[in-house]
């Protein structure tokens, strides 16, 4: 496939010396090395691509675009913003997929993963054709893609070719976790949004965004972008907005473009009479317009009807009819390390899930809590080079809310791990928390399961899905459902095979 540097100079609005020169791909790290690739620079968040211009050309690069005044060899593209251009460049090298399918975009501090599985599982039971992107998985048909090891948002170019893929499908619709780091770094430009969905905005990523309010406007950039995209024909534009979140009251003004509310007693749409039990959760929905729903889930937790309620004002702004909605609700997925239950036939509940936010620890242990008259014991860390208050915000809750909390290691990645661990216990044991510190991860599990007692529930929190954690500079192989089985089985005298994973805090404890 190749475009010329004329095309891609059309894309960015900026005229061309040389406008037949042929490009064979667009790139911004250097080591890809494909002779003829037009080569985009910008400032990244650790490394400025500038630096890099020389390599790329060295390897073969015919022409690059960059935010500095330079003088090169080659054709050179002077923008503003440079990942914003390589937005730009990748949706028209990949054909605009976007215009061609109806794109909702999933957003929030937390739920935007299982929202977005609800939302792809009710359209599908509505006979619709999707493809899905999420930081677990991508899909498009019947191909499911790895997205790699902590990826939120993909890059420009790989988050157009899934998009392309799912055309190429013959999907209808995109279901498209977006995160701040991806709306605030343009890897998302370029994309035509049709839907916004906003779960919440809490406390996260401070350490990225710097403030609140910055962080605030990375997730309301989701909406400009909805605001201003093409129309397309029979797909409306809308805002779907959480009416009990904080934010809510920033961003309902925002743009100009119509929106559903969704509540728990409030909102258009509304979430009323919840039950909880074994089975999961049952609750009345009404608004809208649309005649009253009574959902069956299997999900637990007052989250989880967020969750839902999210997906059923999406359908409602699409017009699915209440059957399918009903129906994808009844029979969602599994969602990977999700309140995800492993059951090795032990006598209490053992859960491992995502929640690594203050606010998502909290939801997940009071959910915890209402499924047992026992204790409960809960795992988790805190990242390093992250926002470094939620330390001491997610060690509060803890203390607050479990009988037992044990604190150890969730991709220190540079830093020193024990002043990580150290802030969390602190802050626990200042709420009179009952807590450990256990560097390593599968040891600290492994205290817990032999804490534990019939009726209780332990939970292993912070990693959810992810196979992977993070020490240094080096991603050492780790899979919290892996670990918390096989622990069980020893626990249970069923094994003595060593633990499945070995990280460097194994000889800490």
């Amino acid at each position: 496939m190749a475009r010329t540097l004329g095309e891609m100079a059309a894309v960015l609005g900026l005229p061309c010396s040389q406008p037949h020169i042929e490009i064979s791909q667009i790139i911004s790290d250097s080591r890809q090395r494909q002779p003829g690739a037009l080569f985009v620079a910008y400032r990244g968040v650790q490394v400025d691509g500038h630096r890099f211009i020389d390599d790329a050309l060295a390897h073969g690069a015919r022409a690059v675009v960059g935010e500095q005044a330079l003088q090169l060899p080659v054709p050179y593209l002077q923008v503003p913003d440079g990942r914003y251009a390589l937005g730009l460049l990748a949706a028209a090298w990949e054909g605009y997929p976007s215009r061609q399918l109806g794109v909702i975009g999933v957003t929030g501090t937390d739920g935007k993963t299982t929202t977005s599985h609800l939302i792809d599982a009710v359209l599908s039971a509505a006979g619709l054709r999707t493809g899905l992107l999420t930081t677990v998985s991508a899909r498009a048909g019947a191909q499911v893609l790895d997205t790699g090891l902590h990826t939120t948002t993909p890059d420009a170019s790989q988050l157009q070719s899934y998009l392309r893929a799912m055309k190429e499908a013959g999907s209808q619709y995109a279901v498209v976790e977006t995160t701040s780091h991806g709306l605030s770094q343009w890897r998302v430009a370029g994309i035509d949004y049709d839907v916004a969905v906003v779960t919440n905005v809490t406390h996260e990523h401070l350490d990225e965004h710097g403030s609140h309010e910055a962080y605030l406007a990375a997730k309301a950039r989701l909406l400009e972008l909805v605001a201003t995209s093409q129309a397309k024909a029979g797909i409306p534009k809308r805002l779907i907005l959480n009416a009990d979140d904080g934010a809510y009251a920033r961003l309902r003004g925002w743009v100009d473009v119509p929106q559903l509310s969704y509540g728990i007693g409030s909102g258009d749409v509304q979430a009323v009479d919840i039950e909880q039990k074994a089975g999961g959760l049952r609750f009345e929905v009404r608004g809208a317009g649309r005649p009253a729903l009574t959902v069956q889930t299997p999900l637990w937790g007052r989250f989880n009807v967020y969750n839902c309620l999210a997906a059923i004002a999406t359908a409602f702004a699409l017009e699915v009819d209440e059957t399918a909605i009903l129906e994808g609700l009844r029979h969602p997925p599994q969602i990977p390390g999700r309140m995800q239950r492993i059951d090795r036939g032990q006598p209490f509940m053992a859960l491992v899930d995502f929640a690594h936010t203050p606010f998502a620890l909290e939801a997940a242990l009071r959910t915890a809590r209402s499924l047992t008259s026992g204790r409960l014991i809960v795992v988790f860390g805190s990242a390093g080079l992250r926002d470094v208050e939620k330390r001491r915000m997610m060690g509060e809750v803890a203390g607050r809310l479990a009988d037992l909390t044990i604190v150890t290691a969730e991709d220190p990645r540079t830093e020193d791990l024990q002043p990580i661990m150290a802030a969390s216990v602190a802050a626990c044991r200042a709420v009179r928390g009952n807590v450990l510190a256990v560097a390593d991860r599968y040891q600290a599990i492994m205290q817990a399961l032999q804490a534990a007692d019939a009726g209780d529930v332990v939970m292993i929190c912070g990693k959810g899905h992810e196979q992977s954690m993070c020490f240094g500079q080096v991603e050492y192989a780790w899979d919290d459902r892996v670990a918390l089985a096989h622990a069980l089985d020893v626990t249970m005298g069923r094994s003595q095979t060593p633990p499945p994973f070995r990280l460097p805090t194994s000889d800490l404890d």
